[in-house]
């Protein structure tokens, strides 16, 4: 057994107390005043979290391989640590997608050989797709990005989402007609405008609410949508929201390179960031999620949509800790809800790989049984952020050169300090 004591964070208190865990089974078996010798100690300058959570990366790999030459599982599993992340969930824009349980498995079970149960994932949603014999995460493309799986219109994507009743599907709301009229557009921007949004999140709140999905929206951007989420969740339509770092921290008027900055959907204007912002400290955004999508140096000076976030994720909490949003807040969208989200498809993932029964209970909580994953930030350690600092593959990043105010201090996986 080992003690670690700390100011600890989660959605209902922040206080210092002791954790107990089990360094064999990897889970936590106490928490509280404890009175007990502690191993580590940290001081009152540091949080300690129940693990950051990334629910939306892309890390490249499939078993075709074709993609590793920007990311794999390893080397997001680095940027993964180096950013504070203890889970993140790869979506399925692959090559060799996964939308079946064959190539569910073979790409699950390269993963969980590199990363020992660290990145988890979605299965794809395409044109005449059905659903696998166990319930996973699905993500749809409503219309295209960056990959071949996608739907070219609103028709053929109701006609295979009647299929996946009851599922969990995560929803890339840009609407593919409105993508078309705009593409002839002069900036990245205008060819992916708002409206494309706004009309593929009414399209997928429809959706969401006729075929009784437990629906999430990806990365959100436009402001204006938020209204219709809201009318939604009014009348009882399960649907949660994800928004990325650079969507709360940017807008398109002060982009110094607006090409680099492509991502789909777009960074929008100041007046979209400050909506997400008031959504967020309403309690409204359930997760914050990186969309972390590496490409090339070269590919991003050629118009290739994709920004990393994986090795900034800690240091970015530590910004929003600055501009007061609440922690207890910052513990529900960073680890407790990312880890409710996963826990969901545990049974399912413990059939497909035997290392995920070391488990327990799950995940991004601090409580007795749950996985002994936790992220500790130093708040008064600034991190310049360089490219020397990070372990993505593609050695980018849309806050290069962004002091922040705090940094990843240290980070137990499973009991294990790494």
């Amino acid at each position: 057994m080992k003690v670690l004591e700390a100011n600890c964070v989660t959605s209902s208190y922040q206080k210092r107390q002791q954790i107990s865990f089990d360094e064999n089974t990897g889970l936590i078996l106490d928490v509280g005043e404890l009175n007990l010798k502690a191993n580590y100690t940290f001081s009152d300058e540091c949080l300690l979290f129940a693990g950051l959570g990334d629910i939306h990366i892309h890390a490249r790999e499939d078993v075709s391989g074709k993609n590793t030459y920007k990311e794999d599982f390893s080397s997001a599993h680095e940027a993964m640590i180096n950013g504070g992340v203890t889970h993140a969930g790869d979506m399925p824009n692959n090559p060799i997608p996964p939308i079946d349980d064959n190539s569910y498995e073979m790409k699950f079970k390269l993963a969980a050989q590199k990363c020992q149960g660290d990145i988890w994932l979605y299965a794809g949603i395409g044109p005449q797709t059905k659903p696998l014999s166990y319930t996973v995460p699905y993500k749809v493309y409503m219309g295209p990005s960056v990959g071949e799986l996608f739907f070219k219109d609103l028709n053929s994507l109701d006609e295979t989402l009647k299929h996946y009743q009851g599922q969990h599907v995560s929803f890339h709301c840009e609407d593919p007609e409105v993508l078309e009229a705009h593409k002839n557009e002069k900036t990245h921007a205008l060819r992916r405008p708002t409206s494309a949004e706004v009309m593929a999140t009414k399209d997928a709140l429809m959706l969401i609410e006729k075929y009784k999905l437990k629906g999430k929206l990806c990365h959100y951007s436009a402001g204006d949508g938020l209204t219709l989420i809201r009318e939604a969740r009014a009348r009882g339509v399960n649907v949660s929201i994800e928004v990325t770092p650079q969507h709360l921290y940017f807008d398109y008027a002060h982009l110094e390179d607006p090409h680099f900055f492509q991502m789909n959907p777009p960074i929008r204007q100041t007046s979209d960031r400050k909506a997400l912002w008031q959504a967020l400290l309403n309690g409204e955004i359930n997760y914050l999620a990186t969309d972390h999508a590496p490409h090339t140096y070269e590919e991003k000076q050629k118009g290739i949509s994709g920004l990393t976030g994986l090795d900034t994720y800690g240091s970015f909490v530590t910004w929003l800790l600055q501009e007061k949003v609440d922690a207890k807040l910052i513990a529900k969208v960073t680890a407790e809800s990312p880890g409710d989200f996963f826990n969901q498809f545990l049974p399912s993932w413990k059939t497909i790989f035997s290392g995920y029964k070391k488990f327990g209970k799950g995940l991004g909580h601090l409580l007795p049984g749950y996985r002994a994953n936790f992220t500790i930030l130093h708040l008064n350690k600034s991190h310049h952020v360089s490219r020397d600092k990070l372990r993505t593959k593609v050695a980018h990043s849309p806050f290069l050169g962004i002091t922040f105010p705090g940094k990843v201090e240290t980070l137990f996986l499973g009991g294990r300090k790494v």
